[in-house]
């Protein structure tokens, strides 16, 4: 029954991803936290479990992105590799700090970015393009940036570097690619942090790794790839800046109540 949850759970992901062009990660994380807490899981652990979960599932996703990508020759690998060590120190560096949070102040920081997402989401708000890429120093301190805040939260990064890439003139398909290549080292640390930072915490359910569940891991995985091409494809057929400015009011909901439920506002 648990398995069949995460599957439904996986499937909206991935529908919801493919229909607005946001990162899985900020559908997973708020759903995984409302069926963990079904689960009556800890408050203590339910948030890193959440985050953790999350982005051990955008390892498996990156992979297939990031080759679908490649072949169309749309990554700019030169690019990623000056990313890569700053997002390696700060994909590492999120998930310490998100081990020296409490659960509470973890689900405020996120309902807090949802929000955030939600406001650009909803108003639009990108810059324009105007200058060229940094260089090596500038990526890398970019990358260590992007990392730590996708650790944080559980993201993949794209939220961060498509506007990053897209500001500093480089084509939307290539950006878009660039970030799906930039996300798969995120998401390995980040997990791999999750899991060690996780390991002795009281409360933890069975099949957990640290602060990864895998019956959630298993139940996403499965079925986020395929039902995220269900939403690309409709993402042609449906009235997509509409969807987005309603997506994006569901958006400021549910960063509300991340921040209110945490207990640190009232």
């Amino acid at each position: 029954m648990t398995l069949i949850v995460y599957l439904l759970l996986g499937g909206c992901a991935g529908i919801i991803a493919g229909l607005f062009g946001v990162g899985g990660g900020l559908i997973i994380v708020p759903a995984l936290l409302y069926a963990f807490g079904l689960q009556q899981v800890s408050p203590d652990i339910m948030t890193h479990m959440a985050v953790g979960t999350s982005l051990a599932t955008i390892v498996v996703t990156s992979l297939s992105s990031v080759r679908a990508h490649h072949l169309r020759g749309a990554v700019q690998w030169p690019t990623v590799a000056r990313m890569v060590p700053g997002i390696i120190l700060g994909s590492a560096l999120g998930a310490v700090t998100a081990g020296l949070l409490s659960g509470p102040q973890l689900q405020l920081g996120l309902g807090c970015f949802v929000l955030l997402v939600a406001v650009q989401m909803g108003l639009g708000l990108s810059a324009a393009p105007q200058r060229e890429l940094p260089g090596s120093f500038g990526l890398a301190g970019a990358g260590a940036a992007i990392g730590w805040v996708s650790a944080l939260f559980g993201i993949g990064g794209g939220s961060l570097t498509v506007p990053l890439l897209s500001w500093c003139n480089v084509q939307m398909q290539r950006a878009v690619a660039t970030s799906a290549a930039c996300g798969l080292p995120i998401a390995v640390v980040a997990a791999a942090g999750y899991m060690l930072e996780g390991q002795g915490q009281p409360g933890l359910p069975a099949w957990s790794t640290g602060y990864v569940y895998w019956p959630a891991f298993a139940g996403i995985v499965i079925a986020s790839t395929p039902c995220a091409r269900v939403g690309a494809q409709l993402a042609h057929r449906l009235p997509a800046a509409r969807l987005k400015r309603i997506f994006a009011a569901f958006l400021l909901v549910i960063g509300a109540r991340l921040a209110y439920g945490s207990g640190l506002l009232a």
